[in-house]
């Protein structure tokens, strides 16, 4: 299929006159005709806080700054308002301070505040878009976008990269939640909303209000289209297909004034999104008339076939405005500047850019003399905020079953509240909360927030009940009803990808405390967190109620105003909340027969009865599941789970990615190709890394001649030998080691038989790499699988 658009085919959209005006235009003219050729190349570069200086600003004149998912202001991830608000300030000063030659223009400052300021502690956390879809309520989210806004603004910043306008067909992806819906229409009437709620309506020769950011209309297009759900993959469509289900959101974003659009990671029939002009110039600036700028997403114009992160022309030319370079930016100038003095970039193309974001700079203020302040930390996490946040909770929750009325839970009864998720703020907030990924999230981040259990334990009291929390289920006093907390760990984008939407396709520990509650006669209500709709229905028949609550964010009492009744037996809210994705009936995807289609959800009024469900996964997840790549972008592969371990006891990776500073092994996410996708492993003393997960059978590919594969840097040799295991049995690989390049990335192989001659089950294999080593040594992991191999290799020696 064709991979070159025809605008004409496409809707219309203008963005409003008020983007700008004759005085402005004017002004911009002038300034373009002062800047050096340099300070036209800075304007279309941006570079992330943690690879640049303001000082660099001197030699560098770029146009942007940004701070990426894990991203502080001097490392510090949690970081006050004041602290955001003095880094802006300083790149701001730096970027303003005279030149030589030319003219100083005040840089941008971006940030993804994407459920609200989520970078910040205490900031107010609204649920992730998948729930604010379920609500179905426009004016809603207009009221969350100018909360947003306000704290964003608040602590000195007046960009965000939101809202994401995908629409997601395939739940597999892992960034689904943060679409609000697979039906375009839905998402067209939030497009809008947001749009407006960031940045207030643009009125004619006036800036944005200082309360007001921003906004980014991402990503362009179809990232939520992509073939098998894979980020950054490839949306294989027909243009018909593109224009109708992905395309929605758009026209009516930049109706509303949308001062930005992100260019996607992905591409459409093989061409990558931000080197295709006919998509970028041709439909968004050209047939949907957008005047503002396109800014590019993190290093991926380097994915343009014959483009590097440093050096590619063929955006800017398709295009691309903003080149988003977080640590590319150095090289990106230089080559950038070097061929626009030769003429090969259009000088033309150049200064339109430079306009579009002057454009934009212009509108927030920035280019007056002096530039609009926005400053107001008494904003972040204001109580009408908050109380705010508590309603979009309380209209996410989607209700899919309640047989027997077990809710809601009656005035005066004996509450346990179960389930590991169920005083976890990491496991109810998600991604893109604190850090990138969202893993390293604790209570405390959100002091004026409550966990599910808080909100759930004080509305309880507070009807003459009691509540007992025990997250295994084992209880003191036997209750009158259980509610069980649970789902999916936090992930973004990249590393969030499944292969099936099975919950817990091996080791179903949750459906085996459901089960373990009903057998002991306890009536049971399920509250499931997930930035997806999954197969479920296993967990469903073992649940008496089972309520989708999403991604909730920081205020779990918005749980409780729907689930717990009041002293008069009335509860604050009724359900709501309507699904906006299909909720599937097994464990394939995309979801063609759904168990709830869209639009289903129930209330207290309701008298529907959902029948026992087959739990038949439609599709042997067994083989689906993941049983040979047990690590890869920065973390272990699903179902495996990364631990450190040491006399100290183990510690889970993934759940806190950080080791504590009492263990002997200290691991941390660095960037080696692309953002935290490898894992920095530093040994202070003996102790080891380890991947488990389900039993698993590799006598396949013991028997097709595989071999364990680790892509790794030495960083440092250490003081004692380095031991490498599968299952129960260790190689000495020091030797192997030895030989390696210090410094530099490396392969190691080890073929299975030799874990096999030695004793190793492979046909009963938990452990699938155990790394033990001393004091001393470092290792930064970028891979580890097993593969087939076509050379002799031959086998360390057994560790003795």
């Amino acid at each position: 299929m064709s991979a070159t658009a025809h605008p004409e085919r496409w809707p219309s959209a203008r963005s409003p006159a008020a983007i700008t005006d004759l005085e402005t235009e004017a002004k911009i003219t002038r300034l373009i005709g002062s800047m050096t050729l340099a300070q036209k190349v800075g304007q279309v570069i941006q570079a992330d806080i943690t690879t640049i200086t303001p000082a660099d600003l001197a030699d560098y004149p770029l146009g942007s700054i940004l701070a990426g998912g894990n991203s502080g202001p001097h490392g510090n991830e949690r970081s006050s308002a004041a602290d955001w608000d003095r880094l802006v300030s300083e790149f701001r000063a730096a970027s303003l301070r005279p030149r030589g030659q030319g003219i100083a223009i005040p840089i941008i400052f971006g940030i993804d505040a994407v459920h609200g300021h989520s970078n910040l502690p205490n900031a107010t956390l609204f649920p992730h878009n998948i729930g604010l879809g379920a609500a179905h309520d426009p004016e809603m989210i207009r009221r969350i976008g100018a909360v947003t806004a306000a704290e964003v603004a608040g602590s000195g910043i007046e960009w965000t990269f939101a809202p994401t306008l995908a629409v997601p067909q395939d739940p597999r992806w892992g960034r689904i939640y943060e679409g609000y819906s697979s039906d375009p229409a839905l998402v067209a009437d939030y497009a809008g909303a947001m749009v407006l709620g960031l940045q207030g309506a643009l009125q004619s020769g006036e800036e944005l209000a200082t309360d007001h950011v921003a906004a980014t209309a991402k990503h362009f297009l179809a990232d939520g289209g992509t073939e098998g759900g894979k980020d950054q993959g490839d949306a294989i469509v027909p243009e018909a297909e593109l224009i109708a289900i992905h395309a929605q959101g758009y026209p009516a974003a930049i109706d509303a004034g949308a001062l930005t659009v992100m260019a996607s990671f992905s591409g459409w029939n093989g061409v990558k999104n931000h080197g295709n002009k006919s998509l970028l110039t041709g439909v968004l600036k050209g047939q949907m008339g957008f005047e503002g700028f396109v800014v590019g997403d993190w290093n991926a114009h380097g994915q343009i076939g014959g483009c590097t992160v440093t050096d590619c022309p063929a955006a800017l030319e398709a295009g691309l405005d903003l080149y988003m370079a977080p640590d590319s930016w150095k090289g990106l100038f230089d080559n950038t500047l070097q061929e626009a003095r030769a003429g090969l970039i259009s000088l033309e193309r150049l200064e339109d850019a430079v306009r579009r974001i002057l454009r934009v700079k212009a509108k927030l203020g920035l280019l007056e003399d002096q530039p609009a302040t926005r400053r107001d930390y008494a904003a972040i996490g204001a109580q009408d905020h908050l109380a705010l946040a508590r309603e979009a909770v309380a209209k996410s929750l989607v209700l899919l079953k309640n047989n027997g009325s077990v809710l809601p839970i009656k005035p005066g009864a004996k509450v346990l509240v179960a389930g590991r998720s169920a005083d976890d703020m990491a496991m109810q907030a998600g991604g893109w909360t604190i850090s990138w990924q969202g893993t390293d999230v604790t209570n405390s981040d959100f002091s004026n927030g409550q966990t599910v259990w808080d909100g759930i334990s004080a509305s309880v009291k507070q009807a003459g009940g009691s509540a007992e929390l025990a997250l295994d289920g084992n209880f003191t006093a036997r209750p009158d009803v259980a509610i069980m907390v649970f789902g999916e760990p936090p992930y973004a984008e990249f590393q969030g990808d499944v292969p099936t939407l099975d919950y817990q396709p091996a080791g179903a520990t949750d459906l085996a405390l459901l089960k373990k509650l009903k057998s002991a006669g306890i009536p049971v209500v399920s509250v499931f967190l997930s930035g997806r709709p999954m197969f479920t229905s296993p967990e469903i028949n073992a649940s008496d109620a089972f309520v989708a609550a999403w991604l909730p964010g920081s205020q779990g009492i918005g749980v409780a105003d729907v689930l717990v009744a009041r002293v008069d037996g009335t509860t604050a809210r009724d359900f709501t909340g309507r699904l906006s994705f299909p909720w599937p009936a097994d464990a394939r995807s995309p979801i063609t027969a759904p168990l709830f289609p869209l639009g289903y959800g129930l209330d207290y009024g309701s008298d529907h009865r959902v029948p026992g469900l087959s739990e038949d996964p439609g599709m042997d997840v067994t083989a689906a599941l993941n049983v040979q790549d047990f690590f890869g972008a920065g973390r272990a592969r699903a179902p495996w789970v990364m631990t450190v371990s040491d006399g100290g006891g183990a510690l889970t990776v993934e759940s806190r990615p950080q080791a504590s500073p009492e263990h002997a092994v200290a691991t941390s996410s660095v960037d080696f190709t692309a953002q935290e996708d490898a894992k920095q492993i530093v040994w202070s003393d003996q102790g080891a890394v380890s991947i488990d997960g389900p039993v698993v059978d590799l006598s396949r590919q013991l028997g097709n001649a595989f071999a364990l594969r680790l892509d790794w840097r030495i960083d440092q040799r250490g003081s004692g030998p380095v031991m490498i295991a599968m299952g129960d049995t260790a190689m000495d690989a020091t030797g192997l080691i030895a030989d390696l390049a210090l410094g530099q990335p490396s392969t190691l192989k080890i073929p299975l038989r030799c874990f096999a001659d030695a004793g190793a089950d492979l046909t009963q294999l938990g452990n699938a790499l155990r790394i033990t080593a001393d004091r001393g040594f470092a290792i930064t992991l970028f891979a580890a699988k097993v593969e087939a191999v076509g050379e002799d290799l031959a086998c360390p020696s057994p560790a003795g």
